[in-house]
């Protein structure tokens, strides 16, 4: 892929005073890597397949020597912060959604940094919202937000993400959850069919099993057999392009199905979080399914909680629109990391 480069507004946490940072998203498809070479200044930005790689560190390596890199002249990288779409609870990191495996420290001393920062994808992705502007997000619904209450994220791609952040007198705190592996819920007699199906083929069903990209697929089979229709061996992308052009009502309902489940679990977060400064939803799914999306039935399922429907009412949804919003998160954790070295 083209290399890329983004400006960002410096903050305090975002110096570079210790030399250029190597910053990366990595995805259960997707590694994405960056160069933050100033402050606020996010360049070089490189999307390699996961599968193409036997290693993170192999991928990291591959990155470090693209011509983008050599390009910008930097050498000497030193630091470096990882967002990996995975729980990171010690030194080993096993990816859910893909092969990879490491130690936080062996991957450190092999591409020789003096610090490397591993946290989980959501929690990077949480720190970036309030950097957010205006044109990098789009509101779906009504609701204004609660300035200083806390914020909710939730974001479907290969699995469900979850995060918040919580406010406090130091700033703001990311959860480190994993709230996309909670038992699915269904809200109506469709859901319970779908939920029955999905038993034939799970023991748990997660909300990450039906809101997600594969999960796509399981809902277009589910529907299919709950309808009697034929299913054809389609993945998430074709569903998704079927239903946006019209072409065919079965990948349409299954799209509306995952909305309206999506719909769900973000309710359940805003009043978990209690989270009237918002619900923001990233991953790689909902922002391209754009208009579909905002006319489906995501927001009035969103409100759908009963006595508690006018407090959701107020909570608004914001689609994440920016493009690499991640870097953001992880270089000012990373940057923290530093300060406090």
């Amino acid at each position: 892929m083209t290399a890329q480069s983004l400006q960002t507004s410096p903050t305090p946490t975002t110096a570079t005073a210790r030399g250029p940072r190597l910053l990366a998203d990595i995805g259960g498809t997707n590694a994405r890597f960056a160069l933050e070479t100033a402050a606020g200044k996010i360049e070089a930005i490189e999307v390699l397949a996961c599968a193409a790689y036997p290693t993170l560190a192999a991928a990291l390596v591959a990155y470090l020597a693209t011509p983008a890199v050599v390009a910008t002249g930097v050498a000497g990288i030193r630091h470096g912060a990882i967002a990996i779409a995975n729980p990171v609870t010690g030194d080993m990191v096993r990816m859910t959604n893909h092969h990879w495996e490491f130690s936080i420290e062996a991957l450190r001393r092999e591409v020789n940094f003096e610090t490397l920062v591993v946290v989980n994808d959501f929690t990077a992705l949480a720190r970036s919202l309030p950097q957010l502007s205006i044109e990098q997000k789009h509101q779906v619904g009504g609701g204004v937000a609660v300035e200083g209450a806390p914020l909710g994220l939730v974001g479907a791609g290969t699995g469900l993400g979850v995060s918040g952040l919580i406010p406090g007198k130091d700033g703001w705190t990311a959860l480190l959850s994993e709230g996309g592996h909670v038992t699915f819920a269904p809200a109506n007699p469709l859901e319970v069919a779908i939920l029955q199906y999905a038993w034939t083929e799970f023991e748990h069903v997660s909300a990450e099993r039906l809101i997600s990209g594969v999960g796509i697929e399981l809902i277009y089979r589910a529907l299919a057999h709950h309808t009697d229709m034929p299913a054809e061996p389609l993945a998430a992308a074709e569903i998704s392009r079927r239903a946006l052009a019209g072409e065919c009502t079965l990948c349409d309902e299954t799209i509306e199905a995952f909305c309206c489940m999506l719909g769900t679990i973000a309710a359940n977060l805003a009043i978990t979080l209690g989270a009237q400064g918002g619900i923001y939803i990233g991953g790689g799914i909902v922002p391209k399914l754009g208009a579909r999306f905002e006319r489906s039935g995501f927001r009035a399922r969103f409100e759908a909680k009963g006595r508690f429907s006018s407090y959701l009412a107020q909570v608004p949804t914001w689609v994440i629109t920016a493009e690499y919003p991640a870097f953001v998160g992880v270089s000012a954790i990373l940057a923290e990391k530093l300060a406090n070295a």
